[in-house]
């Protein structure tokens, strides 16, 4: 892990073992285990071009950690703040990954024409994955960093605008995965449901004996499948070092359970 020189200048920060180096910002939002974990629930085809919309991409953490594991995967990188916009693309560079990932600012809702223009189009993406705001917007206290308020929440009804746009790019019978604080599953299960089917829950426990307070939720547009909750991924020991398990996503790149189950 390294750094520009300047307070001012975005930290330099390794993911995936130092397979992955990202630029970001030094205050505001900062992506971290949520990215990784996200891009890890992804399932990856083994000998076909896989098409991947990440939402709400940030400086690309979470794309770029899905093209490093999976060579197949082509990704766009959709995000709407200018400068998280010019630090993924730097970030698409370093990393050598252009010929498979490309950055795209836009707003989640955009009507079709705007996508586009874009070179956007629905039904399109053969996976959708996000990590949209956590907190509303209305029911705490706004970060004086605009980029950081904007990042970390938005009103309560936005979800279900992102789920919507999620249905809208998918292709039918396509996937979506979203990684949310635990406290919102019914509320992620709610506007999901009739437009995705299959939903498989992944709770994430911060230690064994800890409720869960992530999870991650995956679905197939257009099935009707009931929806399974699968056993929880436990990412530290007693103490604050991580299980092997967890080591093995966060530093190798490998997949979590929930990606082999689609």
């Amino acid at each position: 892990m390294g750094a520009r020189a300047g307070a001012d200048q975005p930290s330099d920060d390794a993911f995936l073992g130092g397979g992955l180096q990202v630029l970001q910002p030094r205050s505001g939002y900062r992506a971290g285990l949520d990215a990784v974990m996200l891009a890890a629930a992804v399932p990856a085809a083994e000998s076909k071009t896989m098409r991947v919309l990440d939402l709400g991409a940030g400086v690309g953490t979470a794309g770029l950690c899905l093209a490093r594991r999976a060579e197949t995967a082509e990704v766009a990188l959709f995000e709407r703040e200018p400068a998280l916009v010019r630090l993924a693309q730097e970030n698409v560079a370093r990393n050598g990954l252009a010929a498979r990932v490309r950055v795209v600012k836009g707003e989640v809702g955009l009507a079709a024409p705007a996508l586009q223009a874009l070179g956007l189009a629905e039904e399109s993406f053969d996976h959708v994955m996000a990590n949209p705001p956590f907190h509303d917007l209305d029911a705490g206290t706004i970060a004086p960093d605009p980029l950081k308020a904007g990042s970390h929440a938005m009103p309560e009804t936005e979800l279900a605008r992102w789920a919507r746009f999620m249905a809208r790019m998918a292709k039918p019978g396509g996937g979506i995965t979203v990684i949310h604080k635990a406290e919102a599953l019914i509320r992620l299960l709610a506007v999901l449901d009739g437009r995705f089917g299959a939903l498989l829950v992944l709770p994430l426990y911060p230690r064994a004996a800890a409720p869960a307070h992530r999870v991650i939720v995956q679905g197939i547009k257009g099935s009707r499948a009931p929806p399974a909750l699968l056993p929880g991924f436990v990412l530290h020991e007693a103490g604050d070092a991580f299980t092997p398990e967890a080591q093995a996503v966060l530093r190798d790149g490998a997949p979590l359970p929930i990606a082999r189950f689609l």
